[in-house]
């Protein structure tokens, strides 16, 4: 068929390369399993509301060249996230802040709020610690550890916090400002008519082809490009012949509610242990939405299985020996480039996508 580029993916990564490609005459073929473009920031129009359809997504970032790339296909409202935590009947801020140890505590100023979290430290005589138990308690102390991490950790990985790797939590944000801001990146917002449109720009002049699993296409069209680009699963390329990779998978339960403000907040966790989902999102609020209805999603964390959307790495010890094999046989690939982050085995921020995808076309393009 003649294309420069088969792009596997219509996530962020696949159409800022596919783009980038285009932009320089480059032939181009999109191909995705699913049956829309955008990948994991997909969102659905529904009576204006726009439903995050793969979990919340808040473009932050530090990288002006980043933000101003974007801005060519939206234009940003002001969306601050700032989410709160609800642990069993109390309501805390988000991150850890003065807001968060006020509530805690019944305490004002970041002296005395430090001095709490030290006496908390002290008292555990937690010098090397082992697990991510005993590194989240040395350096948050109990009380921070009890009811806004332990639980929530928990359903995130599915195994008990004491049985989890130490690493996972190298460090824990503490702000002893009252700023409930989350991020500290100086550009973020939502685009305002969604990650949909963005990246059906990106790909207006590209060719689309959806409902189209890469092993079954390219079966039956092995000489269809030049060059692949793979964002799936770098183990599924490889058929798992070392074995899977693991990851955490989300499931949404997603409803219509006859009410024009649910939580008052796009993003509400659930820190304790017996509440089933992590969070609950209303996705409105991230667009400022004034509609006489809403629409909340659950998240349950969950075991990947294959079949299903894989979501998290598992970027543990044994998994990172794993994907090292799997990154070794990929580098003996002449004409397939992993990226993105399944291909990448990587947890990615968006903004760290699109400039994965603009580095790479930059090296391969010229």
């Amino acid at each position: 068929m003649g294309y420069d580029f088969l792009i596997v993916g219509a996530g962020l990564y696949g159409a800022v390369f596919a783009y980038e490609a285009t932009k320089q005459g480059k032939k181009c073929l999109v191909i995705d399993k699913r049956d829309h473009i955008g990948g994991n920031v997909y969102c659905e129009d529904v009576d204006g509301i726009r439903v995050h359809k793969y979990g919340a997504h808040i473009f932050h970032t530090s990288n002006k060249a980043i933000w101003d790339y974007m801005q060519q296909f939206a234009e940003f409202n002001n969306y601050i996230n700032s989410p709160v935590a609800i642990y069993k009947d109390e309501l805390y801020n988000l991150p850890f802040n003065m807001n968060t140890f006020s509530k805690l505590w019944g305490i004002k100023t970041p002296k005395e709020a430090k001095e709490i979290i030290e006496q908390q430290k002290a008292s555990l005589h937690i010098t090397d610690p082992k697990n991510l138990e005993e590194q989240a308690l040395s350096l948050a102390g109990t009380d921070v550890y009890e009811k806004l991490i332990k639980g929530y950790t928990q359903k995130q990985w599915g195994r008990p916090c004491n049985e989890l790797p130490a690493f996972i939590i190298k460090r824990l944000p503490f702000r002893f400002t009252y700023d409930n801001n989350y991020f500290n990146d100086r550009y973020q917002g939502i685009p305002i008519g969604g990650y949909t449109m963005i990246v059906e720009k990106m790909l207006k002049d590209v060719e689309v082809r959806l409902n189209t699993p890469y092993e079954t296409f390219v079966k039956d069209n092995p000489d269809v490009a030049d060059t692949v680009i793979y964002t799936g699963m770098i183990d599924a390329y490889f058929d798992y012949c070392y074995g899977p990779l693991e990851y955490r998978s989300v499931r949404f339960e997603t409803e219509r509610l006859a009410e024009d403000n649910y939580q008052g907040n796009a993003v509400v966790n659930y820190t304790a242990a017996e509440i089933p989902y992590t969070r609950i999102i209303e996705h409105k609020h991230f667009e400022f939405g004034q509609q006489d209805f809403t629409i909340i999603s659950r998240e349950y964390s969950m075991e990947w299985q294959p079949g299903i959307e894989p979501y998290y790495p598992i970027n543990d010890e044994k998994n990172a020996v794993l994907y090292q094999k799997y990154k070794a046989l990929a580098a003996k690939e002449t004409n397939v480039i992993f990226g993105g982050r399944l291909g990448a085995y990587q947890y990615y921020d968006m903004d760290k996508v699109v400039a994965a995808a603009l580095e790479k076309a930059a090296e391969i393009l010229g």
